[in-house]
């Protein structure tokens, strides 16, 4: 830290003006070097108020007086130069002294720069209030304001969801609570609002049993033929090579005959592979077979035998009933969006799609259909009377994983063009993971908002720190020592960057992810021949 102790001796003691706690040094772009008195920073450690006993430390704020404008930034590098403290500190925004001293009409950004010899102040909790106000924008309350008892935290509704948001977390930091935490708050704000949340654990449905709709393999109902031709493919094709390219042209072919046969396509003028056309498992069979049957020689029949053999396959799987049920040929897009889209809520705006039932193979292309038939409603609705719609995805690192070479490729595609273009049409993306360094970088790059809770990986929180913006480095050097349920959040959804401790959430509102307490479980016994054959049961019959 010698390079930003200035020009003076160490042990010269600061000539300060009454109530500061020390001046600026030295002057860059996006922050300063600042030279803060151990004396005046020892002083107020023991006052009431909690902002101002923090001052001078990582994280804390403080403000001086520019052009008659009062310029806010925050401590994040801190040295010792002799008896005093050298500091760097990044600016936030700047706001308007009024005649008692009182920040008001904070905004971020600084127009007007201070010089070397500006004195600057500990920010009080009044001024923290003054800086985190969300006004009256739309917002929701979520927590409050490290180290304040009283400042409230606020997400700005509009600009979190216009840019989409990230929130980040190690197993065991208060991650799914927090999720549900800020789902609710918005629920609550907004009851007729669009919601599709996909949980891949099954943890979230007693969260929102009384704002939501809950949809799994039993009453999900998701009709196998709104898949377009790559999942199709992703769920049909089995071979890799020269031979899946072989077995996709013959299923193009035979797909949009199947197509065609519907009495739907009577009034569609143009029908394409991809078009949303109900068709019959039975009749694209039948369509392999004959073309299968036009064949000079039984040799090149390898490839049609493939496909029936796994629509048979498919179609006799039980476990693939809440997709490929011949109850679903009947033309129920419309019901189904509605359902899906909450179209109307009726006073539940969120829909959990558990896909935990879902067989592993196929739960990529799952949540490809439904994030997919987001985009694509919002793209066909445009013009007409918008229905913003919000899609969260947990465990976002197993959709659009950093490494290409995963098979991910429908779901990847369709949540990165969601990324780059959703806002356009009114679709939000809220991505939730433990694993920010095993998602894909573009797409954490184009979230707008990031809400970091504790990271235990160096290389999780090396990405992040590469994620958030210029003025935040003062609060991300505390991510690996944040406690359970408390977060920093930066971007388009706060003020300025800020640490937030999240508010509690009713027992019976949080998600069921509670870890097993092993040394309780592990003290009691009985009863366990009947235990182990009720789950055997379930177990055989796949049952939840």
């Amino acid at each position: 830290m010698n390079d930003i102790v200035g020009g003076q001796a160490f042990g010269t003691a600061l000539q300060l003006e009454a109530g500061a706690i020390g001046r600026i040094e030295a002057v860059a772009g996006g922050g300063a070097d600042i030279r803060l008195d151990r004396g005046m920073i020892e002083l107020l450690s023991g006052d009431a108020d909690p902002a101002l006993a923090m001052a001078g430390e990582i994280g804390a704020m403080i403000r001086m007086t520019v052009a008659g404008r009062s310029v806010v930034a925050a401590i994040h590098e801190l040295g010792s130069a002799g008896e005093m403290i050298a500091a760097r500190i990044a600016f936030l925004g700047e706001g308007i002294a009024d005649a008692a001293g009182r920040l008001t009409a904070f905004r971020r950004g600084v127009t007007r720069y201070p010089l070397p010899g500006t004195p600057v102040h500990a920010v009080s909790t009044p001024d923290m209030g003054a800086i985190f106000s969300a006004g009256d924008m739309a917002h929701v309350e979520i927590g409050t304001v490290h180290p304040t008892a009283s400042t409230r935290a606020a997400l700005l509704v509009d600009a979190m969801l216009g840019k989409h948001f990230a929130l980040l977390g190690s197993t065991g930091t208060g991650k799914s609570t927090a999720t549900a935490l800020i789902l609710h708050r918005i629920c609550r704000m907004a009851p007729a609002g669009h919601i599709v949340m996909i949980d891949p654990h099954g943890e979230y449905e007693a969260a929102f049993a009384e704002v939501g709709a809950s949809y799994g393999v039993s009453n999900l109902a998701m009709p196998y033929w709104l898949m377009n031709f790559e999942e199709h493919c992703e769920v049909l094709l089995t071979t890799t090579g020269a031979e899946r390219q072989t077995d996709a042209d013959i299923l193009a072919k035979c797909l949009l005959a199947a197509r065609q046969k519907n009495r739907a396509a009577e009034t569609v003028a143009r029908i394409t592979v991809d078009s949303p056309i109900p068709y019959v498992l039975s009749d694209l069979t039948t369509i392999i077979q004959t073309e299968m049957g036009k064949l000079d020689k039984a040799s090149n029949s390898a490839p049609y035998l493939r496909l029936k053999q796994k629509i048979d396959e498919i179609r006799s799987d039980p476990r693939y009933h809440f997709m490929f049920s011949g109850m679903l040929v009947g033309d129920s897009m419309k019901s189904f969006i509605k359902r899906i889209f909450r179209l109307p809520g009726e006073g539940k705006p969120i829909s959990v799609i558990d896909v935990s039932g879902v067989p592993s193979e196929i739960t990529s292309v799952v949540v490809s259909v439904l994030a997919r038939c987001v985009f694509d409603y919002a793209i066909w609705a445009r013009g007409q009377a918008q229905h913003p719609v919000l899609l969260v995805c947990e465990e976002a690192h197993r959709y659009v994983p950093s490494d290409r070479t995963a098979n991910t490729g429908p779901v990847r595609r369709i949540l990165e063009r969601i990324a780059k273009e959703g806002r356009k049409y009114g679709v939000s993306l809220g991505l939730v993971t433990q694993r920010p360094s095993d998602l894909a970088e573009g797409v954490l790059s184009q979230c707008g908002t990031i809400i970091a809770m504790r990271l235990n990986n160096e290389r999780d929180q090396a990405f992040v720190r590469a994620a958030m913006p210029e003025g935040a480095r003062g609060f991300l050097d505390t991510i690996p020592a944040l406690r359970n349920r408390e977060a920093i959040i930066c971007g388009e959804g706060v003020p300025i960057p800020i640490r937030v401790a999240f508010d509690d959430l009713d027992e019976d509102l949080r998600p069921a992810s509670n870890d097993p307490v092993f040394s309780e479980l592990w003290r009691r016994s009985g009863d366990e021949d009947a235990l182990v054959e009720h789950v055997i049961g379930r177990w055989r019959n796949q049952g939840r």
